[in-house]
This record gives structure tokens, sequence and C-alpha cells, in this order.
């Protein structure tokens, strides 16, 4: 489950970076030089095996991380995932 835009971040505490797949991996393969399925490619198979890929998705939405891979979606899908999670929130509001 993704966290809504306004859940708080706990980022103190970052248990979820050490047992990622990626942890100790080269930072390139998760920021490639653009968003072509075969520069992001090789990432998205490491982050389909993460053990923490919801933990990783989570903080990267709720930070705005815009650049780079993280968990299992590229920048764009995570502009789309926020669109839509602020679309549902709008919606529960004027319900």
């Amino acid at each position: 489950m993704v966290m809504a835009l306004t859940d708080p971040v706990l980022e103190p505490i970052e248990t979820w970076r050490h047992l990622a797949a990626c942890n100790g991996a080269d930072l390139d393969l998760f920021f490639p030089a653009g968003e072509d399925d075969s520069l992001t490619g090789p990432a998205l198979k490491v982050c389909a095996a993460c053990p923490v890929q919801q933990e990783c998705l989570n903080y990267a939405v709720e930070t705005n991380q815009t650049e780079g891979v993280w968990g299992g979606m590229t920048g764009p899908d995570r502009r789309r995932l926020r669109r839509r999670i602020r679309d549902r929130e709008r919606r529960k509001r004027a319900s």
C-alpha cells in the first residue's frame, strides 16, 4: 500500500535501506542518463526482487524524488502515481 502524500515520512529509522537489494550497488544503475526502458530495465529487475520495494517507493513518493528508479518505478511512473493519489484525496474531500 502506498502512503498518502500527507502521511509523515519515517526517515530517521533507515533500516529498510540496509535491507534493500540495491544496497551497495552502483548508483549509476538507478540513475541512468535517460528514462528509456533499455536504460531503466536493469534497475527495475533489481527492484522486482527487493524485499523492501514498497518502503523505498513510499519514501520516494513522500520526498518527491523526481529522478532515478525508486521502489520499482521510474520518475514518470512516480509522477503519475502522485497525481492518482492527489486525485483520490481530492475526491475524498469533495464527498
